[in-house]
């Protein structure tokens, strides 16, 4: 077993000892926020946890990679992976009772750049990540009309036929990139603020304040309705789904295992990947809110049962969008074989009824036979359930087209709508308590606001400034710039994070230390399980998926997809190269918080060498160390 410790003078005086720290949670009491009971506790980490990746993502990634054999790698990462730093972060905040700042600045004066980062990364994952939240009440508000309206194109300004962008494309896909979105064929193309999804982001950034008004004490409330309807949601959904045909089609394909795919290096680094980013681990929102806890709070069992829930909400969540998948592509290949049954019929004046899906085949062969000049002309589309069902889509593709579009299938369309996107709503808007405790948490450890300023302000100044960058997200070239902030600022910089966290537990706070912890505040020491992990196997995992992840973004080209209507292959996207401007934007999301670690590491080293000479010069008299890590400096 791994035994290696850093030398970490001081650390004694910056965080409370076992004694200490019962009395610090009863002085605490009335004015630090706590948790009304475990259930709030638990739900708002589920919510945090469990978030819009969890509906669109995954699925996805389980159709890309052999179906059911994705689960494989899935599983065993999210054992290895996932609950091993899950605990660290709950015993952590738990332990020293702080926010991300507080907590790394506690274990060494050095390591509060990874708090920084944190806080960083969870502002700029916000940003965007309400944005989709506005979209989301765009539709919901567009679901209260029957038909709904992305069910039908519109008709041109002469009344005569559809407009041509429609008629090219879908009825779905028009109302998203043209209705909703009004968008640029570049993300050089600005154009103007969208007033429509302006007054969504409005409502998303006023709802989201209302919630987060008081911190925990508001959140808290809000999680009871916000984490489970979704649950209820997918079950209604699942129940309707399972009643239409071909849904099983749908779920057949997505647990049939492609056992080829093991082999893949690439399924194993999408399955680690998402294990990381469905936990919403290194934000920092986790810390906070265990920091929150009772000292004697059993958060080994808590982050066991917060992992279950998450592997089990992300194949559940999966079998009810693929339910709904095969209804769709059963429906499209009927339509398909209606086309050709109504081409056949049509050249061979075929009485109705007389050709069926069962019988085509033959029916062609006997046309064929009577009349080869004829039959000859015709044009049959190929029918194959396969590719439709294949024709799968991931994040925005798979919520705002391929399920609206199933949905405008289904009877009573406009109630599925508004349930859809009411469970969207509510799992971004339980993912984004998270982050906005990721952010204010930190500003108070930070000390750049004064303790004076009321919550409530700090809360409204912080969602203020994000609603007016996130403008940026409703203009003509908005759905660009939300996938660049998407593919960069939470990627690389979650996984520094997440091994700096684990690096400075295990060999700068101690192992045996951390594990003392964890026996006093739950009664029995961390098993081999959680030694082995910690200290050699998740570690590794990390760097391998960063290292892995890496090299693939390096020699990939930066390419973004446009929806160009007068692209010769349209309605498909054209694959088009980044400006060059647009390298100095990803090294501000992806390097900005990644260089923080270091940049303050680098700081502080250099300040401690300055105080160390000033010393030794008789410049200061004495120095001493807060329990938060700061150093204080008295003459």
């Amino acid at each position: 077993m791994v035994k290696l410790k850093l030398p970490n003078p001081g650390l004694e005086d910056r965080i409370p000892s076992h004694a200490e720290l019962e009395v610090l949670e009863k002085e605490e009491a009335d004015s630090r926020p706590k948790w009304d009971n475990k259930a709030q506790y638990m739900l708002t980490c589920v919510g945090f946890c469990v978030g819009l990746g969890n509906v669109w993502r995954f699925p996805y990634l389980c159709q890309s990679h052999g179906g059911g054999a994705f689960m494989i790698p899935f599983l065993i990462l999210l054992v290895l992976e996932g609950i091993p730093l899950l605990h660290l972060e709950f015993a952590i905040g738990q332990r020293l009772r702080k926010g991300s700042v507080g907590v790394w600045s506690s274990i060494h004066p050095t390591l509060k750049g990874v708090g920084i980062a944190s806080m960083f990364v969870s502002f700029l994952v916000g940003l965007y990540y309400n944005t989709i939240i506005a979209w989301v009440m765009w539709y919901f508000f567009n679901s209260f009309q029957e038909p709904l309206p992305w069910s039908n194109c519109p008709l041109n300004d002469n009344r005569t036929d559809y407009i041509e962008e429609c008629s090219k494309s879908s009825p779905v896909d028009y109302f998203w990139y043209r209705e909703t979105l009004n968008i640029s064929t570049s993300i050089e193309d600005s154009g103007s603020i969208q007033w429509w999804l302006l007054l969504c982001l409005t409502c998303a950034w006023g709802v989201l304040y209302v919630c987060t008004i008081r911190g925990i004490e508001t959140t808290g409330k809000a999680v009871y309705v916000t984490s489970t309807l979704p649950y209820v949601v997918l079950t209604i959904f699942l129940i309707r789904g399972l009643t239409l045909k071909g849904s099983t089609n749908g779920i057949v394909y997505l647990f049939t295992p492609n056992v080829s795919e093991l082999a893949n290096p690439v399924t194993w680094l999408d399955a680690g990947a998402q294990v990381f980013y469905s936990f919403s681990l290194a934000f920092g929102g986790l810390i906070s809110f265990s920091s929150y806890n009772s000292v004697h709070n059993n958060c080994e069992k808590d982050a066991v049962i917060v992992s279950v829930i998450n592997g089990f909400t992300s194949i559940y969540a999966a079998t009810v969008i693929y339910s709904i998948i095969g209804f769709r592509a059963t429906a499209r290949y009927d339509d398909c074989f209606d086309k050709n049954i109504l081409t056949l019929m049509n050249a061979f004046d075929l009485p109705e009824g007389n050709v069926t899906q069962d019988n085509f085949e033959q029916m062609q062969q006997l046309c064929n036979m009577t009349d080869p000049a004829t039959f000859a002309t015709l044009k049959f589309e190929t029918c194959d359930l396969e590719t439709f069902l294949n024709d799968g889509a991931e994040g925005t593709g798979l919520a705002f087209i391929v399920f609206t579009e199933a949905i405008t299938k289904m009877p009573v369309s406009p109630l599925w709508s508004i349930l859809f996107f009411i469970m969207l709503f509510c799992l971004g808007l339980s993912s984004m308590f998270g982050n906005m405790e990721g952010v204010l948490v930190p500003l108070q450890d930070l000390k750049i606001i004064s303790p004076r300023v009321p919550k409530e302000l700090i809360t409204g100044l912080v969602c203020l400034v994000c609603y007016l960058i996130a403008f940026i997200f409703v203009l003509n070239s908005g759905n660009y710039w939300l996938s660049l902030f998407d593919g960069y600022a939470g990627s690389i910089p979650l996984l520094i994070i997440a091994f700096c966290e684990m690096f400075s537990v295990v060999y700068i706070y101690g192992i045996d230390r951390f594990n003392k912890d964890i026996e006093f505040m739950i009664g029995h020491k961390p098993n081999i399980f959680w030694q082995v992990t910690w200290r050699l196997v998740s570690p590794l995992i990390m760097l391998v998926i960063f290292f892995f992840y890496f090299v693939v973004k390096v020699n990939q080209e930066l390419l973004y997809s446009v929806w160009d209507p007068n692209y010769e292959e349209f309605p498909k996207t054209e694959k088009v190269e980044y400006p060059p401007w647009v390298y100095a934007i990803i090294v501000i999301l992806a390097g900005v918080p990644s260089l923080t670690i270091p940049t303050f590491a680098i700081y502080k080293a250099i300040r401690s060498h300055c105080q160390k000479k000033n010393d030794r010069a008789g410049l200061i008299a004495t120095s001493e160390t807060s329990i938060n890590g700061n150093l204080k400096y008295t003459s």
